[in-house]
């Protein structure tokens, strides 16, 4: 069994009676990334910050019949968290800080598939084709403590109409594979997005401003001062 990795942080008490000021220190807690994605991990690099170890959670991810998108997109968030911290419990290593996150592509109340097959693709690529649609992420935090602290954000992206040659291009790209609703921003899909709305790091996949306020909510020091992570 591997152990958690503990990062100690450097903390200056204000000086009170004493005319030194008193050098102290705490642990923190490792932070573990419950997601597959590259682009969350990669978007986590951007703010400096490492995750101790990533551990991907299966759960099914069909929405329910009468379930709204943003409903979808926080039920899914925290069901990839409690899978992964039940796994954790099991190593006799929950004590830690576990994030997870979902994406949900919707027209409305129509919630777009991730495509797996080009028939998918088109199929999401002809609803978004020249109209706005929602991207809402899921974002759920343990804290060590056990404490599940949840946060939804929204997104609005507009797309322009699409020639059959523009959908026929992108789909040899292949970049939809595996994304919400059959494209991905940071790609060759931004040639059709003219006009966006709220937290582009949401629309790739984790809102970096509220992520990173919900860590520090919980006391998971984002910026450590003198350290580089």
């Amino acid at each position: 069994m591997v152990k958690d990795p503990e990062r100690v942080v450097p903390l200056v008490l204000p000086v009170s009676w004493s005319c030194k000021p008193i050098q102290a220190s705490f642990r923190v807690k490792p932070l573990i990334l419950a997601s597959a994605s590259p682009r969350r991990l990669q978007l986590l690099a951007q703010i400096g910050i490492t995750p101790a170890r990533v551990l991907a959670t299966d759960c099914d991810e069909t929405p329910g019949k009468t379930e709204l998108p943003k409903a979808l997109a926080l039920r899914l968030a925290r069901s990839k968290a409690e899978a992964a911290r039940a796994a954790l419990q099991h190593e006799g290593q929950g004590n830690a800080y576990i994030l997870a996150a979902d994406t949900v592509v919707a027209r409305g109340r129509l919630i777009l598939p991730k495509a797996e097959t080009e028939a998918d693709a088109r199929q999401c690529l002809a609803k978004l084709s020249g109209r706005g649609h929602r991207v809402l992420t899921g974002i759920a935090l343990f804290t060590p403590a056990g404490k599940l602290l949840t946060r939804c954000v929204e997104s609005r992206v507009a797309f322009k109409k699409l020639s059959k040659d523009e959908t026929d291009f992108y789909i040899q790209s292949g970049e939809w594979q595996g994304k919400a609703g059959g494209y991905a921003i940071q790609g060759l899909a931004s040639l059709f997005i003219h006009k966006i709305v709220g937290s582009y790091s949401n629309i790739v996949g984790l809102p970096l401003y509220e992520t990173a306020a919900l860590l520090q909510g919980a006391h998971y020091p984002v910026i450590v001062k003198g350290e580089t992570r």
